[in-house]
């Protein structure tokens, strides 16, 4: 992957970083979500980064009442991103506009911790998930939410838009169960028991349609396909503690990239017989935000 060659680093004092999300605009461009007191108290803020001959530099900072803990960018404007906050509200700002949000949406009543913004062209709509045990769906047209997604059992970690198939999008929850929604029908389509443990993260593969990772606190990382899920296709060990977020390449069907409470990034091509790649040690905390960027490909 070239990753430790061109590292680079930019330090946030402190602020403990959540989520990272490159811009599927603009090369190099980086939006981290970010929290005080490792979001259990005080505020947040959401630090727009960008590379230069000197490295990382800070372009943009957004402050909120609130720890961040995810970020995602618009897909039909360069300057806009949705945050999601420990006070169970989203915000959504424009880079090119005044310090304050655009829009705040205050309905989930617990953290917010997730948001994803739709991959698949001909809709716009936004996807979040909450302590609260639901799944949301936005419109930023609207000033409230679409639709809420209940039947989670437990936290919902993680809510991730299919780049495939529109209106679909998958949830990880601490009830350790991996499922499967359309937003044209309020229940559930699908219900993946995917660990025994809390399930934190969860990725679609951008090739097949049919893939998906689960990263939990049991440190495993499964690969699932929707059409057979009484196994895991794929199961990587290696982490020693809580996989806090995972994702597929942009650019390769097999390769995947983890991160984890035990400091780590980690590398794997799940096609291989050994197939953990490479793991980097660069972080001295916890390893919560992981993105792979869109237009460089060994950039992480």
């Amino acid at each position: 992957m070239g990753t430790a060659a061109g590292a680079g680093a930019l330090r946030l004092p402190g602020l403990h970083g959540y989520a990272v999300e490159f811009s599927p605009y603009c090369p190099g461009r980086v939006a981290c979500a970010a929290a005080q007191y490792y979001g259990m108290a005080g505020c947040g803020t959401l630090a727009v980064l960008g590379q230069n001959e000197a490295g990382i530099v800070l372009l943009r900072s957004f402050d909120w009442n609130d720890g961040l803990f995810d970020v995602t960018w618009s897909e039909n404007n360069e300057n806009v991103l949705v945050t999601c906050s420990g006070d169970g509200s989203l915000q959504i700002w424009d880079m090119a506009k005044t310090k304050d949000p655009l829009q705040v949406y205050k309905e989930h009543t617990l953290e917010a911790y997730s948001v994803d913004w739709s991959q698949t062209r001909g809709e716009q709509l936004v996807v979040s998930g909450s302590w609260d045990q639901t799944a949301k769906l936005w419109d930023p047209a609207v000033g409230k939410s679409l639709c809420t997604f209940t039947g989670h059992e437990g936290v919902v970690y993680s809510t991730i838009w299919s780049p495939h198939i529109p209106g679909c999008f998958a949830s990880a929850s601490g009830d350790q169960t991996l499922r499967i929604w359309d937003v044209k029908t309020p229940g559930v389509k699908l219900v993946i028991p995917a660990h025994q443990a809390e399930v934190l993260s969860c990725d679609w593969c951008k090739y097949d349609e049919n893939l998906l990772v689960t990263g939990a606190v049991d440190c495993s990382l499964k690969g699932w396909d929707l059409r057979n899920i009484r196994q895991p296709v794929f199961v990587l060990l290696g982490h020693t503690y809580a996989i806090r977020r995972v994702k597929f390449s942009p650019f390769h069907a097999t390769i995947l990239a983890s991160c984890s409470y035990d400091f780590t990034v980690r590398f794997w091509d799940f096609s291989k017989p050994n197939p953990l790649l490479e793991t980097v040690e660069h972080h001295t905390e916890f390893t919560c935000g992981l993105d792979l960027s869109l237009h460089n490909r060994g950039q992480v």
